[in-house]
């Protein structure tokens, strides 16, 4: 196996994807934290691995005592996320409330004038602000920010929750402390949304070794949701991470497979092509399919004492659609 090759090709796909969340809903996220982020749970997952700190450093190219200071530097400083541009010239145009270009470029005077420009038009595209006239006197106003914060709040909200929930639920059980290791949820945000989920009866709460821990049985986040994409997104991706993992550690074990893998298929078809629909309508089908089986399934366990050991079986697909080639061809 070219370990290499798949770990680039890994990287590349997982940045298309950092890049599409950052931007999603004219939220421009900040990144500065991203790289540290990774290199923290990196090290994490191969210590829990049980490489030693000597490999790990190797591993990253670094000598142990730089490795060691690396470690603990990013460790006392990953909570600082840092403020962007882009964010300071949001909070600058709300404190504001109107302002020209001309005063916005003398604040900023110490930022690329050509950066600051592309972040004015960028909040004006998105629609988070306005802007009229033309030159140095242009004016800038935010979108009422009744408006964005009654919508931001209640979708955040909403949101978060959802993303607690699929990670109770994929966790299995789990501890405040690791779910507070895993969403670096403020410990108040974090314990309300568990106190929400568990008087919805969503999450339950039971207390282990003299320690809160939390269970989910199940986890249904609807198809159209507005607010809660967010956990779809993350437990899909969760569950490609889990079985390829999953696969390769089954590459050193001898014996028979355990039924776990994936397959990918592609179609090439066009407007009166005799399969075409039956082709586009895979999603639809499978789903409706899912749906009906783990309806059964629950039904069967709401009546049934669960054994302690017990398979959890996570069954993953997706469609895309991609136009190829230009629409005059052919």
């Amino acid at each position: 196996m070219n370990a290499r090759l798949l770990i680039d090709g890994v990287v590349r796909q997982t940045t298309v994807l950092i890049a599409q969340l950052s931007t999603t809903a004219g939220i421009r996220a900040p990144l500065s934290h991203v790289a540290n982020r990774v290199f923290l749970d990196l090290v994490t997952e191969l210590e829990r691995q049980g490489l030693g700190r000597k490999v790990i450093a190797d591993m990253f190219g670094l000598a142990l005592r730089s490795y060691q200071q690396k470690v603990q530097r990013l460790t006392e400083s990953v909570t600082d996320r840092g403020t962007t541009l882009w964010e300071s010239v949001y909070q600058f145009l709300r404190d504001s409330e109107v302002t020209t270009r001309a005063q916005v470029l003398e604040h900023f005077s110490r930022d690329d004038g050509a950066t600051l420009r592309g972040v004015l038009n960028d909040l004006v595209e998105s629609g988070l602000a306005f802007k009229s006239g033309r030159g140095d006197e242009t004016l800038y106003r935010l979108t009422s920010e009744d408006d964005v914060n009654r919508v931001t709040k209640r979708e955040r909200a909403a949101s978060d929750g959802a993303v607690v929930w699929v990670t109770v639920y994929r966790q299995g059980e789990v501890g405040l402390d690791r779910l507070q290791e895993q969403l670096g949820l403020e410990p108040a945000v974090l314990g309300s949304l568990l106190d929400r989920l568990v008087e919805e009866g969503r999450v339950t709460r039971s207390v282990k070794d003299g320690l809160p821990s939390f269970r989910a049985e199940t986890c249904l986040i609807p198809q159209n949701e507005a607010a809660g994409w967010e956990a779809a997104v993350l437990d899909h991706y969760g569950a490609v991470v889990g079985t390829v993992c999953a696969r390769l550690r089954a590459l050193a074990l001898p014996g028979p497979s355990a039924p776990v893998g994936g397959s990918t298929f592609s179609f090439d078809v066009w407007e009166g092509h005799p399969h075409r629909e039956r082709v586009r309508t895979l999603l639809e089908q499978h789903r409706t399919e899912m749906a009906s089986l783990w309806s059964e399934v629950r039904a069967h366990n709401a009546v049934t004492d669960k054994p302690e050991h017990h398979e959890r079986v996570t069954f993953y697909f997706g469609q895309n659609v991609q136009n190829e080639g230009s629409p005059d061809e052919g």
